[in-house]
């Protein structure tokens, strides 16, 4: 009996998971860029003990997570920092919390006060040699479809073009890609790979996520029925368990 309670809470726990999974989507719906999480299948383990495999299966408690590619809604904002990778592809930043460099989608940038080009989560955007861009003083900018960025300086004459930089892009191509425990994305084994510039910028175009918030509160409730389901069986259980202590008593 205690191992048709044990498989049902064991099932609670991952439904659990994945209600996180679906409130992380979903408060993060508005996030320029932010790529949909997923479930993974699932994983579990026989524990060894002493030389004898126990009988039940134990959930592995962490995984590497899982997102979703597909590009999300383009919008035309018209505004010269905001940019987007009209396919596949992904910018270089380096999060503001440390760590290693990671990849995003993420493109609503701004220069910050020391100069430092970043996008809306403080991230700083690396160029090709996945160094952080620092931008001179200018009038306006231009960043082409390869990355190259060009300004106007602003202490420069009228027309006057300066490239200053370029935005280091890759479409991972061949790579597996998961979001780390910092919910950075970053490949499974390896270092980050070198910029190929093979992703297509769109300059005044910001990108959307890619959650479908009808997708994802329809998921929810069917976790819920699916929690409800769960406590049935150990309610269930339990009273299977004391009907069976109650035919073992001895008469009185």
């Amino acid at each position: 009996m205690d191992k048709l309670i044990y498989t049902a809470l064991n099932s609670l726990g991952s439904l659990r998971g994945t209600q996180i999974v679906t409130a992380q989507n979903l408060a993060n719906q508005n996030v320029p860029g932010f790529r949909r999480d997923t479930v993974g299948e699932g994983k579990s383990f026989i524990l060894d003990d002493g030389g004898e495999l126990s009988s039940r299966a134990f959930q592995i408690d962490r995984e590497n997570a899982g997102f979703s590619t597909q590009p999300g809604f383009m919008n035309q904002t018209g505004e010269a920092l905001d940019i987007a990778i009209s396919d596949q592809g992904y910018f270089y930043v380096q999060p503001d919390t440390g760590g290693a460099p990671a990849l995003t989608r993420r493109g609503d940038l701004h220069v910050g006060l020391d100069g430092t080009l970043v996008n809306g989560a403080n991230e700083a955007v690396l160029d090709t040699a996945q160094r952080p861009i620092v931008l001179p003083p200018f009038r306006n900018i231009v960043v082409d479809e390869i990355g190259r960025i060009s300004i106007e300086p602003a202490d420069g004459a009228p027309g006057e073009r300066l490239e200053v930089a370029t935005i280091g892009t890759t479409q991972a191509t061949g790579l597996q890609l998961v979001k780390g425990e910092d919910g950075q994305i970053r490949p499974t084994t390896g270092p980050l790979p070198t910029p190929d510039q093979s992703a297509k910028v769109m300059q005044g175009v910001l990108e959307g996520s890619n959650v479908n918030s009808t997708e994802e509160l329809i998921s929810s409730i069917d976790l819920q029925r699916s929690f409800e389901l769960n406590m049935r069986v150990v309610s269930t259980a339990k009273e299977l368990d004391e009907a069976g202590v109650s035919l073992l008593r001895l008469p009185t």
